[in-house]
C-alpha cells in the first residue's frame, strides 16, 4: 500500500549497522553504494530486491532495486496518537 503522506523534512544520520527486513512499512531514508540517498517505504523484500515505493519530491512511485546496493537504511514509524 502506497505511503499516503510525505516523508519527514530531515536527512537521519547514517548508522554504522542496518537491515532493510527491519524497514518494512515504515518511512525510510537509504543510501546506496553508489551515492545516492532517498526516502523508500519499502513493502516487500526479497533474497537480492527490495521493492516499495521511493518519495521524488513531490509524489510517491513504486521503485524496485538490487538489495545488494544498499550501503545503510534508517528507518523511522510514523507516529501515532496513542
Amino acid at each position: 500500500m502506497r505511503p499516503q503522506s510525505p516523508p519527514p523534512n530531515f536527512k537521519p544520520p547514517k548508522p554504522s549497522v542496518s537491515y532493510i527486513i527491519d524497514c518494512v512499512y515504515q518511512n525510510t531514508y537509504v543510501w546506496l553504494r553508489n551515492g545516492r540517498e532517498f526516502w523508500f517505504y519499502p513493502t516487500r523484500v526479497e533474497m537480492g530486491e527490495v521493492s516499495g515505493y521511493r518519495w521524488n519530491g513531490a509524489y510517491w512511485s513504486f521503485y524496485g532495486f538490487d538489495e545488494g546496493l544498499i550501503d545503510a537504511v534508517a528507518c523511522y514509524p510514523t507516529p501515532t496518537l496513542y
